[in-house]
């Protein structure tokens, strides 16, 4: 993310201005080629929320009811993205009814009138192709009952827009913008009456990146399952229009397609979210299983790891575990200190979690959440297992530095289930010291086994972890082995500090038990989730204890109480409260 006040940025919103401007000049589309489809997804509670007059973006709730979302002064520039993105209308379509599409009409054509001619935040080319694949997606809804001045109007400025993202959409950034980017040209350029040949070079243009930016294991540089289900979202919305359109799509933006499908399922918890790592979130309910069913690829991904994470299934329950490096350089910008950190979900409920990005609570919150202990991971001496370099004069958002340069792992089968074993070198330079961790899944699901190690085996790490001894006169390296628990989870100390009890809404109750060796506690956490207006209050398991020897052995297991039925009938539903 460049800095918003350096000479490229400047530069890039003097040109988009100047070529927003230009735009006008565009000969207005006279309408379709044909009816488009609605493929957004949108989320009925946030819609009536909107209508209502709460706006919450980027982590601010403004409460003004009977206002125009353009009336509203904007906190930050994240705010101001997502409200001229126009994502929301996909919520307001999604409740639907007369008095919904007509806030919904009404705030889109004071857009034009507000921002038409070039003004505004809106005209940069990730936010203009997000808007006009919303755009169009909600045609339908939007134009119904409109008097002909005003749908001129509208393909007037779709028409600008598009003409705007032909000339604009290379200065976006490499990665998810610039998906956006190409993927609302293509979009637009097929849609529009007249705009056809805007398209062609664009559908080259994603082609290169899809091979540019797509690994051969279905993974993005930043290793940020979210984005990466973003931009499979948006590649399967361009290859469906080209098909309908009856054009052919390029072979390598369907071989990314398909490369990327199988490695969503690995990070595909078994609720149906996603695993919460290097700045990304569990995606909107639905969203990973409707993208998934759209593309219709239905392989798997073979044995070994999916962007860098291993995936362990049994029964109802999920394991992922963050199993590879970091990202490297830009890529890790919004990277997590999270190596061999898991999570686990047990049917619809997630139980072991990360805390997850702070992004829309701050850049406090934001560094907070990348650091090793907001994840389900060991943390020695209070240090993270990667650290956050200065923020240079190129960006205002740090690379990870120092961070695991190798992690090797090993996933086999274990007498009654299934074996992670996995190590990183990120504390060695600090203290000389290599974390090993061992998972094992039963066949059933209903019991995880882990055993965490803390080893020097090298003389020039024995000789490193002496140092530290010494430092500390002998008294041992503090570490903690934290257990991140979802909020909805309700957990007791029990036998003195013995066993922990886990209780899962579904009415489930798991049990943490270790080898006695240290000390158990139970501790507040957070959970730190876009949509919401705080932080949410948690809690986490903390096994403490101090390394003094060259190997250090933790043992602990988490499993399902006898009493618990082998499927539990899980029907709640939690709905949107923005107050928690």
């Amino acid at each position: 993310m460049s800095n918003p006040n350096g000479f490229a940025a400047r530069k890039a919103r003097f040109l988009n201005r100047v070529h927003a401007r230009l735009a006008t000049r565009t000969r207005a589309a006279t309408g379709f080629v044909s009816s488009p489809e609605p493929r957004t997804i949108g989320s009925f509670a946030k819609g009536r929320q909107l209508v209502a007059g709460n706006f919450l973006f980027a982590g601010y709730l403004i409460e003004a009811p009977q206002t125009s979302i353009w009336a509203l002064r904007s906190p930050d520039a994240s705010f101001e993205g997502q409200r001229h993105g126009f994502a929301w209308m996909d919520d307001l379509a999604a409740v639907g009814d007369v008095s919904t599409r007509e806030t919904a009409q009404g705030w889109l054509w004071e857009w034009i009138d507000r921002f038409g001619r070039g003004a505004g935040a809106g005209w940069t080319p990730d936010l203009t192709g997000r808007r006009l694949i919303r755009w169009i997606n909600h045609a339908l809804f939007v134009l119904r009952g409109q008097e002909s001045e005003q749908s001129e109007a509208f393909y007037h400025s779709l028409a600008q827009q598009t003409t705007f993202l032909s000339k604009r959409w290379h200065s976006a950034s490499p990665g998810l913008p610039r998906f956006e980017a190409l993927t609302g040209l293509i979009y637009a350029g097929l849609s529009l009456e007249g705009m056809e040949d805007l398209a062609k070079p664009a559908i080259k243009a994603l082609a290169k990146e899809c091979a540019i930016q797509v690994d051969r294991e279905g993974g993005l540089p930043t290793r940020n399952p979210e984005e990466l289900l973003a931009v499979f979202t948006l590649l399967t919305w361009a290859a469906a229009a080209l098909s309908e359109a009856g054009l052919e799509t390029p072979a390598a933006h369907l071989e990314a397609i398909e490369r990327i499908a199988p490695t969503l399922r690995t990070l595909r918890h078994s609720d149906g979210g996603l695993a919460r790592f290097h700045g990304g979130g569990r995606g909107q309910e639905g969203w990973l299983d409707h993208a998934l069913a759209s593309a219709g690829i239905k392989t798997s991904q073979p044995e070994g790891l999916s962007m860098g994470f291993a995936r362990l299934s049994a029964g109802r329950t999920s394991v992922i575990v963050d199993a590879f490096v970091p990202p490297k350089g830009d890529a890790s910008r919004s990277g997590h200190a999270s190596t061999l950190a898991f999570e686990l979900t047990s049917g619809r409920r997630p139980l072991i979690v990360s805390c997850g990005s702070g992004a829309s609570f701050g850049a406090e919150w934001r560094r907070a959440g990348r650091a090793t202990p907001s994840h389900s991971a060991v943390v020695l001496d209070g240090y993270s297992s990667a650290r956050l370099g200065n923020a240079d004069r190129a960006s205002s958002l740090e690379t990870l530095i120092d961070a695991p340069k190798h992690v090797p792992i090993e996933i086999s089968r274990a007498p009654d289930g299934l074996r992670f074993q996995g190590g990183h070198d990120g504390f060695e330079k600090i203290h000389g010291l290599t974390h090993a961790r061992t998972l094992e899944l039963t066949f059933d699901g209903r019991g995880l086994a882990g055993e965490d190690m803390l080893l020097a085996m090298e003389e020039a790490q024995k000789r490193r972890f002496d140092r530290s001894m010494d430092e500390v006169q002998l008294s041992g390296i503090p570490f903690d082995v934290r257990f991140h628990l979802h909020p909805e989870v309700d957990a007791t100390l029990h036998l003195g500090g013995a066993a922990i009890s886990v209780a899962l809404k579904s009415g489930e109750i798991w049990v943490f038990r270790h080898d006695g060796k240290f000390n158990l506690s139970l501790e507040p956490s957070v959970y730190l989730e876009t949509g919401r207006l705080k932080p949410r209050a948690a809690q986490q398991i903390v096994l403490s204890g101090r390394a003094v020897e060259y190997a250090t052995r933790i043992r602990w297991s988490l499993s399902k109480a006898q009493e618990t039925a082998i499927g539990v009938r899980d029907l709640n539903r939690d709905e949107l409260d923005l107050t928690k």
